[in-house]
C-alpha cells in the first residue's frame, strides 16, 4: 500500500516536472522568435531605407540628364530659328529690291503702252486708207478686165492649179525615174537569185490516174459478176473506175488526190493478190488507206526536213504531208509551199529580215488548205487556228494571216512570204488556169481601162501581167497621163483578185497633118 502511495507521489512528480521543463521551453522560443523577428524588422527598415536614398539619387541623376537634353534642343532650335530669321530678313531685302524694280518698269510700261495704242491708231487710219486705195485699184481692173473679182480669182486658182499639178506630175515622173534607176534592178536581181536558187518543176498534176495491168484479162476479174467488184471499188474509195479498149490498163479518175492514190495503192495489192471479191476489196483498201496515211505522215517529214525548220508540232507535220496530195490550179501545194519558204529564205537573207521566221512562215502559209475541204472558213483563216493551236509565235502567225492581204503587213517578214507565195505562183508554168478564168480577166483589165474618161484603146497583153491604154491627146495631157496611171492601177488593185502584178503602161501619141493642094 505504502509503495502505491510512493509510486503515485512519484508519478506526479514526474509530471509536474515534465509540465515545468515544457512550460519553460515555450516561454524560450517564444522570446527567440520575437528578438528574430525584430531583426528582421531592422534589417528590411534598413533595406528599406537604403533603397530610397538610390532611388532618390536615380532620379535626381534622371532629371540632371533630361535638363541637360532639353537645354540642347532648346539650343538648336533657338540657332535653327536665327538662321529662318537671317534667311526671311535677305528674302525680303531682295524682295524689296524687286518690287523697286518692278515698279519702275510698271511705270515705263504705262509709258510704252501709251506710245504703243498712239501707233496703233495710226496704224489703223493708214490701213484704212489702203483698204479704199485697193478698192479703187479693184475698180479700175474690174474696169479694164471685163472681170468681176470673183471671177479673176477663179482665173488665178485654175491656172495656178494645172501649173502645181504640172509641177507635180513632172517631179512625180523624176522620182519614179530616179527610183526605178535603183530599185528596179535591185528588185529584179534579189527576185533573179531567190528563183534561179529555187528551180522547180512545172505542174503536171491531172486528174486521172492510170494503173497497169499485167494482161486485158484482169478487167473482166476487176469489173466483176455483173459489175459487183468495180462498185465494191468505186463505194470503198469514192474514185471512179475507167474500163474502156485501153490495153493493159485501167484508169481511176477523180478530183481528190489522196482518194485516187489510196485506190491506186488498193487496186495495185488487189492486182498482186489475184483474190478479187468485194470482201477482200474492203480489207485490202483499209490497208491501202493506212500505207497512204503512213506516206503522209513520211511526205510532211521530209518536207521539214528539208526546209531545215525544227521544233514543228508533229500534228503540224502530219497535217502538212497531208499536202502532198492537194492542188491549186494544178500546182502541188506541198512543193509549192516547200518552193515558198525556199524563196521566202532567200529573199530574208538579201534584205536582212529574219530568216527562220520567213521560213517557218512560207511552209506553213497554206497549211489551211489541208483541212479547207472538212472545215468551214477560208484556209487562211483554218491554217491560222492550227498555228495557234500548236503554239507557233505570233510572227509566224501573222505571216499566215497577211499572204493574202486580208490583214495589215505588220513585219517585213509577212511581206516577204506574200512576195514569195506570188513568185511561186506566178512564175510560168506553175499553174494551169482555166480559159475561161483567164478570159474574163483580161476581159476585165479592158473594161477598167475603157472606163476612165479619155482612154481610146485599151490593151491586155503577156497574159494579163501588162495592160497597155493609148488615150485621146487633146483630151489627156503628158501631166495627166501620171494620174491617170496611178487611177487606173488603184481600182485594178481594188476591183480584181490577180497573183503577182500588173504593170500598167498610159501611152499618149500627138499627131500633126496638112493637107496638100
Amino acid at each position: 500500500m505504502i509503495s502505491i502511495v510512493w509510486f503515485l507521489v512519484a508519478c506526479v512528480l514526474c509530471i509536474g516536472a515534465g509540465v515545468g521543463v515544457t512550460y519553460l521551453l515555450v516561454v524560450t522560443k517564444s522570446q527567440q522568435s520575437r528578438n528574430s523577428a525584430a531583426k528582421i524588422l531592422e534589417n528590411a527598415y534598413a533595406e528599406a531605407k537604403t533603397a530610397k536614398k538610390e532611388a532618390i539619387l536615380e532620379a535626381k541623376e534622371e532629371i540632371h540628364n533630361l535638363k541637360e537634353k532639353c537645354d540642347a534642343e532648346i539650343a538648336e532650335r533657338y540657332n535653327e530659328i536665327s538662321k529662318s530669321e537671317n534667311r526671311l530678313t535677305i528674302k525680303e531685302d531682295t524682295l524689296t529690291k524687286k518690287e523697286e524694280i518692278i515698279d519702275k518698269k510698271i511705270e515705263s510700261l504705262d509709258l510704252s503702252m501709251n506710245e504703243l495704242k498712239e501707233k496703233e491708231q495710226q496704224l489703223e487710219r493708214e490701213r484704212e486708207e489702203i483698204s479704199k486705195e485697193s478698192e479703187k485699184i479693184v475698180e479700175k481692173l474690174e474696169t479694164i478686165s471685163g472681170l468681176t473679182k470673183d471671177e479673176a480669182k477663179k482665173q488665178l486658182i485654175d491656172m495656178f492649179t494645172e501649173d502645181a499639178k504640172h509641177d507635180c506630175a513632172t517631179l512625180i515622173r523624176k522620182m519614179e525615174e530616179e527610183a526605178n534607176e535603183t530599185a528596179e534592178s535591185k528588185a529584179k536581181e534579189i527576185i533573179t537569185l531567190a528563183v534561179q536558187k529555187c528551180a522547180t518543176n512545172i505542174t503536171s498534176e491531172i486528174t486521172v490516174t492510170v494503173v497497169p495491168l499485167p494482161n486485158d484479162e484482169l478487167k473482166g476479174r476487176i469489173i466483176g459478176r455483173e459489175g459487183r467488184n468495180i462498185r465494191a471499188i468505186e463505194n470503198a474509195t469514192g474514185v471512179d473506175l475507167i474500163i474502156d479498149d485501153t490495153p493493159e490498163a485501167v484508169v481511176l479518175s477523180g478530183f481528190d488526190p489522196y482518194r485516187r492514190e489510196v485506190a491506186r495503192v488498193a487496186l495495185e495489192k488487189l492486182i498482186m493478190d489475184g483474190r478479187i471479191h468485194p470482201a477482200r476489196i474492203e480489207e485490202i483498201v483499209e490497208k491501202a488507206q493506212r500505207d497512204v496515211d503512213n506516206e503522209v505522215k513520211e511526205a510532211g517529214e521530209n518536207a521539214v526536213y528539208e526546209s531545215g525548220i525544227i521544233g514543228l508540232h508533229p500534228e503540224l507535220i502530219k497535217i502538212l504531208g497531208r499536202l502532198k496530195y492537194r492542188t491549186s490550179y494544178g500546182q502541188n501545194v506541198l512543193k509549192h509551199s516547200l518552193e515558198v519558204c525556199h524563196i521566202a529564205g532567200l529573199l530574208a537573207g538579201e534584205l536582212g529580215a529574219n530568216i527562220k521566221i520567213a521560213k517557218r512562215g512560207g511552209l506553213l502559209h497554206d497549211i489551211g488548205k489541208a483541212l479547207d475541204h472538212e472545215q468551214e472558213g477560208t484556209h487562211v483563216s483554218i491554217g491560222v487556228d492550227l498555228a495557234k493551236k500548236y503554239k507557233e509565235s505570233p510572227e509566224v502567225i501573222h505571216c499566215i494571216q497577211a499572204h493574202h492581204g486580208e490583214v495589215e503587213f505588220k513585219s517585213l517578214e509577212a511581206i516577204i512570204v506574200q512576195t514569195a507565195d506570188a513568185i511561186s505562183s506566178s512564175r510560168p508554168g506553175a499553174r494551169r488556169e482555166l480559159l475561161d478564168a483567164y478570159i474574163k480577166r483580161l476581159e476585165n483589165l479592158e473594161e477598167i481601162a475603157n472606163s476612165f474618161k479619155g482612154v481610146e484603146k485599151s490593151y491586155a497583153i503577156q497574159a494579163g501581167r501588162e495592160i497597155r491604154i493609148m488615150v485621146k491627146p487633146e483630151e489627156v495631157s503628158d501631166s495627166a497621163m501620171v494620174f491617170l496611171a496611178k487611177d487606173i492601177a488603184r481600182k485594178i488593185e481594188n476591183e480584181l483578185q490577180y497573183p503577182g502584178q500588173i504593170k500598167v503602161n498610159v501611152i499618149r501619141e500627138t499627131r500633126a497633118s496638112d493637107v496638100a493642094k
